[in-house]
């Protein structure tokens, strides 16, 4: 409703003698003050509960998933890891991240125009993917914070048991600056590479999973292998846990995937419903995967399988519909397994706990399967005109190759930097006594 109808309709005679004396472009301005979006209280509180529930996936859903893992003498110490480390990625997203991630600059990352949040105010908006809808600029900010922090605490699972406490605070640091924000930047920037290039990322398939996967997979390289690896039998303590770890994860990512469309509506539900059917498709997928392959499936095996669905829908998850999103959690556990069971061995890298075979590789998968599942024709919500099912698929591979290209190196020169300066592996006595007392001082358990 324009300014002049809402001052005639009762804003008094003196309001409307007022407007009328203005100059034209003062009317012009005070008409577009009025029209500017307002936040939806609904849309609005969706976000800040998703928000939550992203927190929930990583403290305590990942540390939990994550330390049920590892050897009873190392609990603390990934509990320890993935809390600063999801901290760190805070307060550097709040600092500096998100003006290189999500503010205008080049091709390649954004500028300097919201450093330290400068110019945001809670009356500051974010725009949605609908026109003329918007949330508050705050919740937005605190929403991709949260995707930063758990990206960055992902790749842990690759180096715990072996890895110095100083350097993984460190590499959260220079890991969200350097590498991070300017893929989110690439992918999810209007006027960044992989974005203008068409690639469909709705939720983090490259940014977060493939970006982390790799990045761990570099790292452990760097690192080494554990002590006794692989002659030595290192079972996980807890499965216990790190079923806990699965279930509020995998409600947790209803808050990541459910609010990357920004608003409380239809695809919201979408959303989330192909969630649930990736997710279980990937438990089913990799239980049967392990009935005929070691004869028994494991309750391990169905929590990786949940996570190797979760993550192969992400990118696809408001874009596919839900029988696309069954075969992406399909293909994301299978292809998951074979690495896990099969190829990681051969290649004889201490991957602890699977990172890059998990994300990584079901992120591959599930990034590339997007271009297909998001097809009108097979469910999905459509392609651009004129954009076949070949052409967005070639994109889809082409955004892949520059995701992996750029966490590699840049997560290369950061491991390598901290290896050379303060260290990056704990001493041969302080990993066989274990990361719990040698680093921190303290036990999970004092009754062992």
């Amino acid at each position: 409703m324009k300014l002049s109808t809402k001052i005639a309709g009762g804003f008094g005679a003196a309001a409307t003698a007022a407007f009328a004396a203005m100059p034209a472009w003062a009317q012009e301005v005070a008409e577009a003050a009025a029209a500017a979006p307002v936040p939806d209280k609904g849309d609005t509180a969706w976000m800040i509960v998703a928000t939550i529930l992203v927190l929930a996936m990583a403290v305590p859903g990942l540390a939990l998933f994550y330390g049920g893992l590892v050897r009873s003498k190392n609990m603390l110490s990934v509990l320890t890891q993935v809390l600063g480390v999801f901290c760190v990625g805070c307060l550097t997203w709040i600092c500096w991240g998100y003006s290189l991630a999500l503010s205008d600059g080049n091709s390649i990352i954004g500028g300097t125009s919201r450093l330290f949040l400068s110019g945001i105010t809670a009356d500051s908006t974010a725009a949605t993917f609908s026109d003329g809808v918007v949330i508050p600029e705050y919740v937005f900010v605190a929403f991709q914070m949260t995707f930063a922090a758990i990206t960055a605490a992902l790749v842990i699972g690759s180096l715990v048991e072996r890895v110095k406490f100083t350097a993984v605070m460190l590499f959260a640091l220079l890991w969200v600056t350097i590498v991070y924000s300017p893929i989110a930047h690439m992918v999810w920037y209007a006027g960044g590479l992989i974005f203008d290039m068409g690639a469909l990322d709705y939720a983090g398939g490259t940014v977060v999973h493939i970006n982390a996967g790799v990045a761990g997979l570099v790292g452990c390289i760097i690192l080494g292998k554990r002590i006794g690896f692989p002659e030595t039998a290192m079972p996980p303590h807890s499965l216990v846990m790190t079923m806990i770890g699965t279930g509020l994860l995998w409600a947790g990512w209803m808050g990541f995937n459910g609010g990357s469309g920004l608003e409380a509506n239809g695809g919201a539900g979408l959303t989330i419903l192909n969630t649930f059917a990736a997710t279980a498709a990937g438990v089913v997928t990799w239980l049967i995967g392990e009935q005929i392959i070691k004869g028994k499936p494991s309750m391990l095996g169905g929590a990786s399988g949940a996570i190797a669905g979760l993550v192969a829908i992400t990118p696809g998850a408001g874009i596919a519909g839900p029988i696309g999103a069954i075969f992406l959690g399909i293909f994301g556990a299978l292809g998951a397994l074979i690495f896990v069971d099969k190829i990681k061995a051969k290649l004889g890298i201490d991957e602890t706990l699977d990172v890059f075979g998990i994300h990584g590789v079901a992120g591959i998968i599930g990034s590339i399967g997007t271009g297909i599942v998001a097809s009108a024709d097979l469910g999905g919500i459509g392609l651009a005109d004129g954009v076949t099912v070949g052409g967005q698929v070639v994109t889809q591979i082409t955004a892949v190759a520059i995701a992996i290209a750029w966490s590699a190196i840049g997560s290369a020169i950061i491991f390598y930097l901290l290896k050379f300066t303060v260290g990056l592996r704990v001493t041969a006595e302080e990993e066989v006594d274990g990361l719990d007392i040698s680093t921190h001082g303290e036990r999970a358990y004092n009754n062992l």
